[in-house]
């Protein structure tokens, strides 16, 4: 584990993370997956640095509705959701609550879906590396429900990754992942944002053309590998 415990801003922190991921390098069966949107940037330079596949696994968080940024679960594509200990009823939240957080959240991905994809097939994960890829994890909610939605479509094997997260997540989501990489995981941990000096908020523009400029360099990958062997 590197000493760094701090970070410039997301495209520097997924070059580091790319470092740590060097294992994974070129391998044919490997892919990235990137949690939109703030983990979309990360993932783009692990991926461009590794010469691996780049695609997005969306899954969105389960808040509390009077308190929105505590996350009481998370849900993913193919209607995955994963709840914390006692919910419902945890702080009160009541199972009508619940489910119109989830409805709400699930029509999110829908559009989102929509709006990164286009008309672009979903990735294959069947008898791959999926490599999953956020810019911070904080409660694990979210992450944990990637790794579900990630084995439902068959992966071999699942590698979670991210700059940074506390100790405890770490413990929890080692249960569940066959590989956990972490760069730092300070013990006082309250907010993703307090690692980085730049953490603003990533836009779907910025997403999009994330994700465009790595399928063009996917798409040309082929030819030039072609042409260097000619």
């Amino acid at each position: 584990m590197t000493e760094v415990r701090r970070f410039r801003n997301r495209a520097q922190a997924g070059k580091l993370l790319a470092k740590a991921l060097g294992a994974y390098a070129h391998q044919p069966d490997a892919i990235v997956l990137a949690l939109p949107r703030g983990g979309v940037p990360v993932a783009f330079a692990v991926a461009m640095t590794l010469g691996l596949t780049l695609d997005i696994l969306l899954v969105r968080k389960l808040g509390l509705p009077y308190q929105p940024e505590y996350a009481i679960g998370a849900v993913g594509s193919g209607g995955v959701r994963v709840l914390q200990a006692g919910v419902p009823g945890l702080m009160g939240v009541t199972q009508e609550q619940l489910d119109a957080i989830t409805a709400r959240e699930l029509l999110e991905i829908e559009r989102r879906t929509r709006l990164y994809r286009g008309g672009r097939a979903q990735p294959v994960l069947a008898d791959r590396t999926v490599i999953i890829v956020d810019d911070g994890i904080a409660t694990g909610s979210t992450v944990l429900a990637a790794v579900q939605v990630a084995r439902g479509h068959g992966a071999r094997r699942v590698v979670v990754a991210a700059p940074v997260a506390p100790p405890d997540t770490l413990d929890a989501l080692q249960a569940v992942a066959d590989e956990v990489i972490c760069l730092a995981t300070p013990p006082q941990f309250r907010a993703v944002s307090q690692w980085y000096d730049t953490f603003d908020q990533t836009s779907d523009e910025e997403v999009q053309d994330l994700l465009a400029m790595a399928w063009r360099t996917q798409a040309d990958r082929p030819l030039q590998m072609q042409r260097s062997r000619n």
